[in-house]
């Protein structure tokens, strides 16, 4: 029983301490690989990032400056109208009496002119035959003055009754995409004392950029820029780029063209404007936009492999390789992306420190790792 018990101590000593002995094997030559690059210095230029939306070019109200019932809408919703096309009838009766009294009162005022014509002429005869008074000729003369007045407001009206009869069609001022009706079929449309909008045309052949920065960076703007803006012409960049929350499926860009005259008094910012070029009508007017603006140049900018950077609660951090090969948990702070791929590190590493680039979830601070230059950094 003695002699069973000590072999079966010896075989457990002996799998424990060859255990050990693996382990401290293992221990000694198992210091994990990892990629890495260095931190790399190049010339930058600085951009900064402002929030916008788009504009149409062109924003038409459709409205109705007569006053009758709604009588039929001639489009579909959201359809691409042209201009001059018939959109909304408004009933024309009134309108249609009105032009029918101006057009007799003309011509009673032409038959009164007529009359007055002939009776001044006698009446100029038999004055100067001595026939008549003075008074009875200025008489004559005075009714046919005021006959002739008569026609001149009678024309007068029917061309103002011409208008308001033609206003009963309602037609596209522009070309482009239309909104629903604001008012249905059978409404009654009260837009002769003020105009009542129907409807709204957008014309996104190409839309307006449209943003605000701050007048100090207006001006590094300005330092950075390349083309001479003077007489309004020429753009102060051209092919700033645009990113969406969603990304569209072309790439779009504008030509920053407008700079507001003033800055505003409550936000200290500069309006600017940019003109997009509208790609298979895929943007539309209101949505949210940002651009892109260079400021400056950085020439020792320090840039890193944007893939390698991670984020936790405290921001954005790398995993450093120091001279001892031990993983240093590192936070930086960062600035623009850079050739897509890249990132500018304004502050927390400094340039020829090695960086891990790849497996970042297998190591941790502190860890000994074995780094390998897998490719030399841009």
């Amino acid at each position: 029983m003695k002699n069973t018990y000590l072999l079966y101590l010896g075989i457990v000593v002996f799998l424990v301490g060859g255990c050990h002995r693996k382990s401290d094997k293992d221990m000694a030559g198992g210091t994990p690989p990892v990629n890495v690059a260095t931190v790399t210095t190049d010339s930058v230029v600085l951009h900064k990032d402002y929030p916008g939306t788009l504009t149409a070019s062109q924003r038409v109200d459709v409205v109705g400056e007569v006053s009758g019932r709604l009588l039929s809408k001639n489009y579909q919703s959201g359809a691409f109208v042209q201009k001059g096309q018939v959109l909304f009838t408004i009933e024309s009766t009134k309108y249609r009496d009105a032009l029918t009294q101006a057009q007799a009162s003309l011509a009673t005022a032409k038959g009164q002119r007529d009359f007055y014509s002939t009776q001044s002429a006698a009446m100029e005869k038999a004055y100067n035959e001595q026939a008549v008074s003075k008074m009875e000729l200025l008489q004559s003369q005075t009714s046919l003055r005021t006959a002739e007045a008569s026609i001149r407001n009678a024309q007068a009206a029917i061309e103002s009754a011409q208008t308001m009869l033609a206003k009963c069609t309602v037609r596209a001022p522009i070309s482009g995409y239309i909104t629903d009706s604001e008012m249905s079929v059978g409404n009654y449309v009260n837009g002769e004392g003020n105009p009542q909008v129907l409807a709204t045309i957008y014309d996104n052949s190409s839309l307006n950029a449209v943003f605000s920065i701050e007048d100090d960076q207006y001006r590094k703007l300005l330092g950075n820029a390349e083309t001479d803006t003077k007489g309004g012409q020429a753009p102060l960049y051209r092919s700033m780029p645009l990113k969406f929350a969603t990304p569209p499926t072309h790439s779009y860009a504008a030509d920053l063209y407008y700079v507001a005259p003033t800055v505003s008094n409550t936000t200290g910012t500069l309006q600017l404007q940019g003109k997009v070029k509208n790609i298979d009508n895929e943007l539309r007017d209101g949505m949210y936009v940002t651009i892109s603006l260079p400021y400056g140049t950085d020439p020792h900018a320090m840039i890193v492999k944007d893939a390698a950077l991670s984020t936790d609660q405290l921001g954005k951090y790398l995993y450093v390789v120091n001279d001892s090969d031990k993983i240093v948990y590192t936070p930086v702070t960062t600035g623009p992306l850079y050739q897509d791929s890249l990132r500018v590190i304004t502050k927390g590493v400094k340039p020829g420190q090695k960086y891990v680039t790849e497996a970042l979830l297998t190591v941790r601070n502190g860890m000994k790792v074995k780094p390998v230059i897998k490719k030399r950094s841009p």
